[in-house]
């Protein structure tokens, strides 16, 4: 019997999700009944978390007959904006399942990103450094709008999809992988769908879950991919009354959390899941002053290989 593709194991869609959690135990070893543990998300086919929104939001269109996989000849195609990770997600999957995906990115972004997305065969539009991601969206929305026959918009950051697909999975997985004893939930905005979906899924399995949303502290940061909400497009999926607490994170600390997790604990992550540990570790340090015990669950969004050319690496 010749034995299918399939046979020989999981498509790339069925790799996505099911990350593991990591016990950064040497960041609490000083606070006794407090844990803070990470979710792996580079283990993801695509290396983010971004994998998950994408995937949910390609299949949502093709199953509403807005986008064809294996197209035979050029149809319609993808377009969104992106800062680099979802725009990665969104490559990869074109190039799996056969449909063209053109990204309006800064021009900033890392070189790495920079050669994924070219390995992959996306078109890229790059937009001017200095309107960030905004910039990126406000391309993105003109070109669908010019080319509506062109381009299906997939719009991460106001598709319903985004949220949904960490509704349905990462909040379950951490419930399941803490079995049920997770107290906290902290994660980064960027088009916050990661936040907005576990949240929602993990208030609904424990109320008493404390939730809190990281942001950069200035409109000028070194977080790709993260938004400074009081000066950004604010995302329409974004609900700021979901969060019991929103942090402000400074990128120096988080690049000074980047090279000791790496250094310290062999864990090497990029800058924004930095910056959510460094959100965690004050959380677990008010909660040991207070006395309580805690688990607390962060996003690591993704590894360090994409940032690895960045200076801050070589300093200090």
């Amino acid at each position: 019997m010749i034995a299918t593709a399939r046979s020989f194991g999981a498509t790339l869609l069925e790799r996505i999700g099911n990350t593991p959690l990591i016990n950064l135990e040497r960041l609490t070893a000083h606070l006794p009944g407090v844990h803070i543990v990470g979710k792996a998300e580079w283990a993801n086919p695509g290396g983010s978390v971004k994998d998950r929104a994408a995937a949910s939001i390609i299949l949502d269109a093709e199953k509403r007959g807005l986008l064809k996989f294996h197209q035979k000849t050029p149809g319609r195609g993808l377009l969104d904006a992106t800062s680099g990770n979802t725009g990665i997600a969104y490559a990869m999957l074109g190039a799996a399942l056969g449909f063209p995906v053109t990204l309006c990115v800064p021009s900033n972004v890392s070189p790495e990103r920079k050669h994924i997305l070219d390995a992959y065969g996306a078109e890229v539009v790059w937009t001017d450094p200095a309107d960030g991601s905004d910039g990126a969206i406000r391309k993105a929305r003109a070109m669908a709008a010019a080319e509506p026959d062109r381009y299906l918009y997939a719009d991460q950051y106001g598709n319903e999809q985004n949220w949904k697909a960490h509704y349905r999975t990462t909040g379950n997985e951490i419930w399941k992988q803490t079995e049920g004893q997770v107290t906290h939930f902290v994660a980064g905005l960027g088009t916050s769908g990661t936040f907005m979906g576990t949240t929602r899924r993990l208030k609904e399995l424990n109320p008493k879950i404390q939730c809190i949303s990281m942001q950069p502290d200035s409109p000028f940061n070194g977080f790709e991919g993260l938004k400074h909400m009081a000066t950004a497009i604010v995302p329409p999926i974004y609900d700021a009354s979901l969060a019991d607490v929103s942090m402000l994170m400074e990128t120096e600390r988080a690049y000074t959390m980047a090279k000791e997790l790496g250094r310290k604990d062999g864990i090497l992550v990029g800058v924004s899941a930095a910056g959510a540990v460094a959100a965690s570790l004050d959380i677990a340090e008010q909660e040991a002053k207070a006395g309580r015990e805690a688990v607390i669950v962060t996003i690591l969004c993704d590894s360090a290989d994409k940032y690895l050319s960045e200076r801050f690496w070589r300093e200090g």
